[in-house]
């Protein structure tokens, strides 16, 4: 029996390696263009035998696309916008993963449902929801099939330190003695990259369309994360923050077509430390 076949964008990235690394049954068809470049992207289309597309290629870190910001756009936005008028042109039906973000909302002290209204937290959620408005226009069409992941925060040992937990635990198992931090009091929801993958596995088994929020549904306040990680128990010198904000998931939609977190922070930050 010949193996079902998923197209995938961002391979190399964290999320895409882990996707393949955990569902060897598939057959992946990796794009290896450039995402900005629309002749690569229709090439790719044209020949792949895939009918499911998972998006993960993206600029993701918040401080990178600040910095470089027209450079991130054209490879969230424009990259998204090549890929789909890519499928439209080739008469395929497809169904899309877009890889979205929590980014898209505004702070909230209560849990974000997909319907609550969006506002751009930073210029990478600026990036990720002008793309969204974009794929909920082209959803009208019955040739593609859309669906957008909200994912709220996730990490992993391979990630950069410019990312939240992999900058905690080096700068606290580098200081010596004692450890300064500063505007850490706010919330977030951490989910496992493995209940992240299986999330995004089920919404395709489903062919589910329209957006879904990937998280726990659990907070986690950012500080009890340096705890968790300070196993030496060095001084720690924290300026807390007076603006507190809190971004956590409202998973109600995508639990009735049956997902179901298994781990929490506590697991991420020992896969973190001992795998």
């Amino acid at each position: 029996m010949s193996r079902e076949i998923i197209g995938i964008t961002g391979a190399k990235g964290v999320l895409g390696n882990y996707f393949i690394c955990k569902y060897k049954n598939y057959k992946y068809d990796i794009f290896q263009g450039d995402i900005t470049k629309y002749d690569d992207v229709k090439f790719w289309i044209k020949n792949t035998k895939a009918k499911y597309l998972l998006h993960f290629a993206s600029k993701v870190s918040t401080n990178y696309v600040k910095e470089n910001y027209m450079n991130s756009l054209n490879v969230n936005y424009k990259g998204t916008k090549n890929l789909v008028n890519s499928i439209l042109t080739s008469n395929k039906k497809i169904w899309l993963f877009f890889a979205s973000t929590s980014h898209v909302y505004k702070s909230n002290n209560k849990k974000l449902r997909e319907k609550d209204p969006t506002y751009a937290l930073s210029l990478y959620g600026k990036t990720k929801l002008k793309t969204e408005n974009y794929l909920l226009k082209t959803s009208k069409t019955k040739q593609i099939k859309i669906c957008v992941g909200r994912i709220f925060s996730f990490t992993h040992k391979k990630q950069s330190t410019p990312y939240l937990i992999p900058s905690l635990f080096k700068k606290i198992n580098q200081s010596k003695d004692t450890i300064n931090l500063q505007d850490l009091n706010h919330d977030r929801d951490f989910c496992h990259i493995d209940d992240l993958c299986r999330a995004v596995n089920l919404l395709k088994k489903k062919n589910s369309t329209g957006i879904f929020n990937i998280g726990t549904g659990k907070a986690t306040n950012l500080f009890s994360i340096v705890k968790l990680i300070n196993k030496e128990n060095k001084k720690i010198f924290y300026k807390k923050n007076d603006k507190k904000t809190s971004l956590v998931a409202n998973i109600d939609k995508i639990k009735k077509i049956g997902f179901k977190p298994k781990y929490g922070i506590r697991k991420i930050i020992l896969d973190m430390q001992y795998n």
